[in-house]
C-alpha cells in the first residue's frame, strides 16, 4: 500500500498555498573534467540512481473527500528530463547573473502534478565551471529518504556510485479511488485518533493550526522559550520573490578562533553572523543598546559527518554588544548551557538516515524550524558540517556548495552554512521586497570573521 504523508508534511502543503514556496535548495559549482559534463550525462546519471531514492519518482495523490491524508504513489508518466533541466547564462555568465537565476528558480513552486523536485545544470559561467542547482520540497525528505545529491556524488573522479537494483523501473499500479477510501476508513477504525488528525487538516490554513503539527521536541522548545523574539526589520510580511547571496570563507579561520577561545565551530559561525547583523542594523540606523538581541533558531548536527542526529537550538545573538570576543563568549556560554542542562531540543524524530549529506540535513533542519511559531525567533540559521574530502560528479569536481534555505512567513532572511573541503559556505536567501540585495550582508559576514581572527593572540 502507498505511504501516507505525515500530518507535518500536509501542513507544509497548506502553508505553501498561503505563504509561498518552502522547498530547500543547494547550489554546487563544479569544475568539469576533460570529458566535460553535459546535460545528457546528468540525466543519465540521475536516472540510474533513482532506484536508490524511490520517493523522487512519486507524486502526491489525494484521498477522495479528504477522508485521510494524501498518499505517495508512483508517477506513471515520470520523465527525468522534466525534472532535470538545463539553463545557460547569457554572456558573460557572472556571479551576479548566477545569483539572480538561483533567486528566480527558488521563488517558483514545484508542480504538484509531478514529483516535487527539480535539478538544473547551469552552463555559461565565465570561469568555465558549471552549476548544479537543486530544489526539493520539504515534504519529500524524511527520516527514511535522503536528498538526491547524496546518491549522485562520488569520492573519486573515476568512482561509479552503485546504480539502483533494477535499472528498468516500472511504476507500481495506481490505487483506485475506492481502494484509497477503503484503506482510509480502515485506518480510522483501527486508529481513532487519526480522526482528529484529519479534522486538524481543516485548520492548517491558519497560523493557530500549525501548532498541531509539531513534534513533541519542538513543542518543548516553545515552552522553554522565556519570551518571544524581539521585533526587528527582519520580521515583516514577505512577498513571493527572492534575492540570494553567497559567500565562501576558509575553515581554518574558524578553527583558529575555536582553538584560541575553547569554543566550537558552531559558536564561531554564530558569532560571525552576529557581528554582521549588528553592522547591518547600524547601517540601517536601527537603535542598539548593550542588551539588544536577535533570536536564531539553529538546527545543527550533533556529531560528525556520519552522525545523523540533529539538535534544534534557540540562541540569542547579542547584536547590541560591541566587543566581538564578548559576543563569542556569550554565544558559546548559551550553547554550552543548553547542551549541559538538556534544555536543547534533540530532534530524534529526524534520526534514521542511511547516510549523511548536507542537503539532507539542511532540509531536515528546515522542517524542524517550520514547526515553531515565527514569534519565537527572528531568523533561521542552519549549520551543517560536510565532508572534508572532494566530491565528484562524473569526473567533475565539486569545488563549492551553497545551501538555499526557505523563508518562513514573516521572516525575511534565512542563512544556510555548510563546511566542505576546507571552506565554509554561506547561502543567504531573502525576501526581495524587504532585502533587495543581501550581498552587503554577505560582505559584512566576511568582515566580521576578519574581526574575530584579528582578536586571536
Amino acid at each position: 500500500m502507498p505511504d501516507r504523508l505525515s500530518l507535518t508534511d500536509v501542513s507544509f502543503l497548506h502553508r505553501e498555498d498561503v505563504n509561498g514556496p518552502i522547498h530547500v535548495g543547494s547550489l554546487g559549482l563544479l569544475r568539469p573534467g576533460p570529458g566535460g559534463l553535459t546535460y545528457s550525462d546528468l540525466c543519465d546519471i540521475v536516472e540510474r540512481r533513482l532506484d536508490l531514492v524511490p520517493r523522487y519518482r512519486q507524486k502526491i495523490r489525494a484521498v477522495p473527500a479528504g477522508l485521510a491524508r494524501p498518499v505517495w504513489v508512483d508517477d506513471p508518466e515520470f520523465d527525468v528530463r522534466f525534472h532535470v533541466r538545463r539553463s545557460i547564462l547569457p554572456r558573460p555568465g557572472t556571479t551576479q547573473q548566477l545569483r539572480e537565476l538561483v533567486a528566480r528558480v527558488m521563488a517558483r513552486r514545484v508542480d504538484r502534478k509531478h514529483p516535487l523536485w527539480e535539478m538544473y545544470l547551469v552552463e555559461g559561467l565565465e570561469d568555465g565551471r558549471v552549476g548544479l542547482l537543486s530544489k526539493t520540497h520539504q515534504a519529500m525528505i524524511d527520516t527514511g529518504t535522503v536528498d538526491l545529491t547524496q546518491v549522485i556524488l562520488a569520492h573519486r573522479p573515476a568512482d561509479v556510485v552503485a546504480d539502483g537494483a533494477s535499472g528498468q523501473w516500472q511504476p507500481a499500479p495506481a490505487p483506485s479511488d475506492l481502494g484509497l477510501v477503503v484503506r482510509a476508513v480502515g485506518d480510522l477504525i483501527r486508529q481513532p485518533t487519526r480522526i482528529m488528525d484529519t479534522l486538524r487538516l481543516r485548520l492548517l490554513h491558519s497560523d493557530r493550526g500549525t501548532l498541531t503539527t509539531l513534534a513533541s521536541g519542538i513543542i518543548s522548545a516553545a515552552r522553554t522559550a522565556a519570551r518571544p523574539a524581539p521585533p526587528s526589520p527582519l520580521n515583516t510580511e514577505i512577498g513571493s520573490q527572492r534575492s540570494f547571496a553567497m559567500l565562501r570563507t576558509e575553515l581554518e579561520d574558524y578553527r583558529r578562533i575555536r582553538r584560541a577561545y575553547g569554543t566550537t565551530i558552531t559558536g564561531v559561525v554564530l558569532a560571525t553572523i552576529t557581528g554582521a547583523l549588528r553592522s547591518w542594523l547600524l547601517m540601517r540606523g536601527e537603535p542598539l543598546n548593550g542588551q539588544q538581541i536577535l533570536r536564531a533558531l539553529v538546527p545543527v548536527s550533533a556529531g560528525g559527518v556520519r552522525d545523523t542526529r540533529v539538535d534544534s537550538l534557540l540562541v540569542d545573538l547579542p547584536v547590541g554588544e560591541r566587543d566581538p570576543r564578548v559576543r563569542l563568549h556569550q554565544i558559546s556560554y548559551a550553547l554550552d548551557s543548553q547542551r549541559q542542562t538538556g534544555q536543547f531540543v534533540s530532534a530524534s524524530v529526524l534520526i534514521g538516515l542511511s547516510g549523511f549529506a548536507p542537503p539532507t540535513l539542511h532540509t531536515l533542519g528546515a522542517k524542524a524550524a517550520a514547526g515553531l511559531s515565527r514569534r519565537l525567533y527572528n531568523l533561521m540559521i542552519t549549520n551543517v558540517p560536510g565532508p572534508q574530502e572532494p566530491l565528484y560528479l562524473d569526473g567533475a569536481r565539486l569545488e563549492e556548495v551553497y545551501p538555499v534555505q526557505p523563508l518562513s512567513q514573516g521572516q525575511a532572511l534565512a542563512i544556510g552554512v555548510t563546511s566542505y573541503h576546507g571552506g565554509v559556505y554561506y547561502g543567504l536567501n531573502a525576501d526581495r521586497r524587504t532585502i533587495s540585495d543581501p550581498d552587503p550582508i554577505a560582505d559584512l559576514i566576511a568582515e566580521s570573521l576578519t574581526e574575530l581572527v584579528e582578536t586571536v593572540p
